[in-house]
This record gives structure tokens, sequence and C-alpha cells, in this order.
């Protein structure tokens, strides 16, 4: 008898979760756009500095320096593994002179002195990780003292009536499916535990790719404790 052929890897198990992450989940040249375009709007200038909060990857932050030769940015993150995965992955696909424009941070966003800047950006709601309004307003208030005298403050949030129930929404992109996974919520404390999980063609599955405990807020919640950071206007 001849020896075994060799078991073939399955898709999941060649797939990279920070690539099938940015093609689901981020469009980077849109976000950079609207914040160029708005901040223009508001403030009858160009920002040149952006400080990426829970950065990930760095792509928005790559995304930043590349569209402008002022520009620069600054990316932190908690996770020195997706930093390193950015930094090899992301930054180092920048032109050779482009790369000193970038520079991560491997620490919280709670302790980490970075600027002042024309821009912060807390994007993917993952500033929900604070469940408390002490923490939550005690954020804003470092990101307020992080910006110049005109300087703006963006994050997202999702919502709707849909926000509050356990489901899974799924969406095919090509050569795999992306599922967002709401499995947990608890309506008397606003907790919430979410997955993503990936599917490929040949059965095969990712799960768990990515997991989060978030408290889920709402806009009002939100633009009171921005107010009581003391940022001067709340604009959704």
């Amino acid at each position: 008898m001849g020896a075994p052929k060799p078991k073939k890897p399955t898709l999941a198990e060649q797939a990279d979760i920070h690539e099938l992450y940015e093609e689901s989940v981020q469009n980077v040249e849109t976000e950079i756009e609207f914040l160029q375009t708005t901040f223009r709007e508001l403030r009858q200038r160009d920002a040149n500095s952006f400080r990426e909060d829970f950065c990930g990857t760095a792509s928005a932050s790559c995304e930043w320096v590349r569209t402008g030769e002022s520009r620069y940015a600054i990316g932190v993150d908690i996770d020195g593994d997706v930093l390193e995965w950015g930094r090899q992955n992301r930054v180092g696909k920048l032109p050779e002179a482009s790369r000193p424009r970038v520079q991560l941070l491997n620490d919280d966003v709670m302790n980490v002195t970075a600027g002042p800047v024309d821009i912060v950006g807390a994007f993917n709601f993952s500033y929900w990780i604070f469940n408390t309004r002490e923490k939550m307003r005690e954020y804003f208030s470092r990101v307020r003292d992080a910006l110049v005298d005109d300087g703006v403050f963006f994050l997202d949030a999702y919502g709707g009536s849909e926000a509050y129930e356990t489901q899974k929404e799924k969406t095919k992109y090509d050569g795999f499916t992306y599922i967002w996974d709401q499995a947990e919520f608890e309506p008397v404390t606003g907790r919430a535990v979410c997955h993503i999980h990936f599917k490929f063609p040949d059965g095969s599955k990712l799960k768990r790719a990515f997991s989060y405990e978030w408290r889920v807020w709402t806009l009002p919640e939100l633009r009171e404790l921005l107010e009581e950071a003391g940022f001067s206007k709340v604009s959704v």
C-alpha cells in the first residue's frame, strides 16, 4: 500500500482573518475621504494629523498618509499582535518614504499621550468596551484633551430595533460568507456579546474569528456624554 496522500488544507485553514475582516467590515478609502471632506467643511482648512484609536491593523492610518505628503497618523491599539500584523502588511506596503508618517503605539487609549492632532477617530464600535457613563466620559475627555483647539472627534455607532435582538446576519462576498452574530443581549444593562464568523465554499468555517463584549449605547446617551466631556458641539 502506498503512503496516504497529504490532506489538502481547507479554505478556512488558509485564510487570514485580518484580510477577511477588512474586506467585509472596513472601507478605509471612503472613511478617510469622509473625514477629510467633513473636516474641511467644518473648519475651512485641511486636516493633516489623525489619531486612529483601536486601530487594529492600522489600515485607516495608512490610507490617511497615502492621501497627502503632509499628512501623518498615529495608530493606537492594546493588541500588540494585530499591530505587528499591520506593521508588516499595511505600513510595510506603503512607499518607503511614507512609512515614517505612520506611528503605531501599543498602548491603552485611556493612558496614551499622543497629540495634539486635528482628528481623532474611533470606528467599528470598539469604544463600546467602556460600559459605564464614568468610563465613557473619561475616554471622551481624554480625546478632547488630545485635539488641537479646532480639532474634531469622529466616532460611529449602530442602532435601531434589531440592535437589541439576538440574531445572525449573513453577507456573501467573493470567496466567503461573513456572518455577524449578535449572540447575547441583556436589556437591563445593555450588555451585548457579538461574534464574527466566516464560512467558505468548501464548507469549512472560522467560528468566532472575532468576539466582542460591549454595552450598546444609544445616540442620546453618547451625545450627552460628549457634551459632559466638554465638546462644544455634537452632530449626528
